[in-house]
């Protein structure tokens, strides 16, 4: 029997090495693990514990990561405008992970050589697209759902929805069919299966992660395509009868990333008590729906930090999806000024400002405040926009203003040129303004906000008060935790680099987790987990084969 007192590790080297197990079966403390007397009084601890080893394959769901063709339940988030880069998905891909192309905002010929790069490049490996929800510009995101059928990009991350569209559903069901129920046959990584009445299985060839952070939107992704949808799909001859009963037995998405607090699009929801209910959602649709493959969440937004991902992993998400982090390494589409921005925020400088696609509708976006007037600019735009029912009737102070600080020249010279990029874009657009004044308003301040975000990956030093950084109070736990290491520089962060570090040191938080709960006296070293090379984390997780 031990006496009154606590266990405690007996160096912080055999806690990092998550790789490989640590026990103690007598009170001499074999095996890492030493008593350490504590008052008196004190309760009594176990004479034995025993702290498993961690893959860091085994963080999350391993059948996620076995159904998607990757080795770490990581995922680097679609960030727009090509922020999350083809480097970006090249890098995350290549070290067994998953990172989506940030197509939103961007012409579909610029998506499509991104295809183009990242197919050659990446062949049968795992990587996605963004498919964002375009509720001004419907004509857009169907555009690049044909896109995506035509050069048979087989994963997106559905993001920014507020409900279902045809266009989202009918990439979901393309190409649905029944497997060969005699062939053994492999299916590619990205292709799904589930049972069908003993006819074999379902092959659903195109997957969507959805990105959502209210129920009542989630609740629609994880349930079968609307019936309405798939008969209108019917109609047009985009599936057969057949093919609409099937997809009547899958969901739209069987893997669903709980959005919380993030950079972007965000309902600002705190990650504790949003992951817990999209959990309890998800078994609920599927004891409903009776799947035969479980639906799976993910946990984004906040998760930046060791801690964070371990508190996600603790709580039960099947993996973790990344965004802010990722836009002040190296390989984001980012300048090097903005990164470094980025590098200097702390968790205050965020703040909310509209949101370019979604500005007639009060939709905002969360992006960083700290070194930029945008979101104050922007503000103002859009009370302008409330008030007024056509450039005409901004007052003449507030016209001047705008002209001289914000765009930078006349409204009408600003119109000119919005018209020429909607006339390429989506022409519908042009054609409603030239007759509807409030909406010709809206797309010229629309300018603003669909240029301040490209000023800040270009670096325009003259626009520099002006960029539009995406960012969530992410970056500034990030920056906390990195300071003072090599990662505290943006030139030294890479996407890799960071995804080990958050990986691995969320793999010795819950291994210390597990010898804390054994009545082991963890002291601060070993819960402070500070940044290592890539090089370093290699040694530490891997396994004990001697």
């Amino acid at each position: 029997m031990v006496r009154d007192g606590a266990l405690s590790l007996a160096s912080t080297d055999e806690a990092a090495r998550v790789g490989e197990p640590v026990s103690t079966d007598d009170a001499d403390g074999v095996g890492g693990v030493r008593e350490r007397t504590g008052p008196s009084g004190g309760g009594r601890v176990p004479a034995c514990i025993h702290v498993p080893a961690i893959r860091l394959e085994n963080l999350g769901d391993p059948a996620f990561c076995k159904d998607l063709g990757i080795r770490y339940p990581y995922l680097a988030g679609s960030m727009a405008n090509g922020i999350a880069s083809c480097e970006m998905v090249e890098a995350m891909s290549g070290a067994g992970m998953l990172g989506f192309f940030g197509a939103g905002g961007l012409l579909l010929g610029e998506v499509e050589a991104a295809i183009d790069r990242l197919t050659r490049a990446l062949g049968d490996k795992a990587f996605g697209f963004n498919l964002l929800h375009s509720p001004n510009e419907p004509d857009l995101e169907a555009g690049a759902v044909d896109l995506y059928l035509r050069r048979g990009v087989r994963l997106v991350e559905a993001s920014a929805y507020l409900g279902l569209t045809l266009p989202l559903v009918r990439y979901r069901v393309h190409g649905i069919h029944l497997a060969d129920p005699h062939s053994r046959g492999r299916l590619r990584h990205n292709a799904r299966r589930s049972l069908a009445e003993g006819d074999g299985a379902i092959v659903t060839p195109n997957r969507v992660i959805a990105k959502v952070s209210r129920v009542e939107v989630a609740s629609k992704f994880l349930a079968p395509p609307p019936e309405s949808f798939l008969r209108e799909l019917v109609q047009s001859r985009d599936i057969t009868e057949e093919q609409a009963r099937l997809a009547s037995r899958v969901p739209v998405a069987q893997d669903l990333t709980a959005e919380a607090d993030s950079g972007g699009h965000t309902d600002n929801r705190p990650a504790l008590t949003l992951l817990p209910t999209m959990l309890a959602l998800r078994d609920r649709m599927q004891e409903q729906y009776n799947y035969d493959r479980p639906l799976r969440v993910g946990l984004a937004g906040g998760i930046a930090t060791p801690a964070s991902a371990a508190a996600a992993f603790a709580m039960g998400a099947a993996y973790v999806l990344t965004g802010s982090v990722n836009q002040a390494c190296i390989e984001s589409g980012a300048s090097d000024a903005a990164r470094q921005m980025l590098a200097e925020a702390g968790q205050a400088d965020v703040a909310m400002a509209p949101a370019a696609d979604m500005f007639e509708m009060g939709v905002n976006v969360q992006v960083l405040k700290r070194g930029t007037m945008f979101p104050m600019r922007a503000a103002k735009l859009y009370e302008i926009y409330q008030s007024c029912a056509s450039l005409d009737d901004i007052k003449a102070s507030d016209r001047a203003t705008l002209e001289k600080a914000v765009f930078k020249g006349p409204l009408e010279e600003i119109w000119n040129r919005t018209r020429e990029f909607f006339l390429q874009r989506d022409r519908a657009q042009v054609e409603r303004a030239e007759k509807d004044a409030k909406h010709k308003m809206a797309l010229v301040f629309r300018w603003y906000l669909g240029q301040s975000p490209r000023w800040a990956n270009s670096g325009d030093a003259s626009r520099r008060i002006d960029y539009q950084i995406w960012c969530g109070p992410a970056m500034g736990a990030f920056n906390e935790w990195a300071k003072g290491s090599f990662l505290e520089r943006p030139e030294n962060r890479r996407v890799v680099t960071v995804a080990m570090n958050i990986l691995y040191g969320a793999a010795v938080l819950l291994r210390a987790n597990v010898a804390r709960s054994q009545g082991c006296d963890l002291g601060r070293e070993t819960l402070s987990v500070r940044p290592l090379t890539l090089e370093m984390i290699a040694d530490r997780v891997r396994e004990e084969e001697r």
